[in-house]
């Protein structure tokens, strides 16, 4: 199987009445910006307690900065910005709204992640490789009236 068609496939989650349905690359980067921020929160109170003026001071710059990247990443995969969260803007400057874009397109273009308009030809297609039970509960999805 194809990795990055692997990757851009979702999966339905639901608990209750609340339905989720994430791509896996999304799941993927959630998971590991996860692990990062719990290696970051540790290695950051260890610096804490054994905090001291000289040398390793500038660890903690190091590690307020990977912390920082970290949550931007959070807010960059939800398509909004710590910048822009935090001083509520709407419509943000021009060059800020510029560079944002260019920083929210450069993260796209490195994940490889396309969005591409699904075609007729592509939806028979993905239906018809699904699997019986699969294809059968979207027929019923589709046919079923509310």
């Amino acid at each position: 199987m194809n990795p990055l068609k692997f990757l851009t496939k979702t999966f339905s989650f639901s608990l209750g009445k609340f339905d989720l349905s994430p791509q896996y690359w999304t799941v993927l980067a959630i998971i590991f910006l996860l692990f990062l921020l719990v290696l970051t929160l540790a290695r950051l109170r260890y610096m804490y307690i054994h905090w001291s003026i000289s040398k390793p001071s500038l660890a903690m710059i190091f590690w307020g900065f990977l912390l920082a990247i970290i949550i931007e990443g959070f807010f960059l995969i939800s398509g909004r910005t710590l910048l822009t969260e935090i001083l509520g803007w709407e419509n943000a400057p021009k060059p800020i709204s510029t560079a944002l874009d260019a920083g929210r397109a450069k993260l796209v273009n490195v994940l490889g992640v396309t969005k591409v308009s699904p075609t007729y030809s592509s939806l028979i297609f993905d239906y018809q490789t699904l699997s019986e039970s699969e294809s059968e509960e979207v027929r019923l999805m589709i046919c079923k009236p509310y």
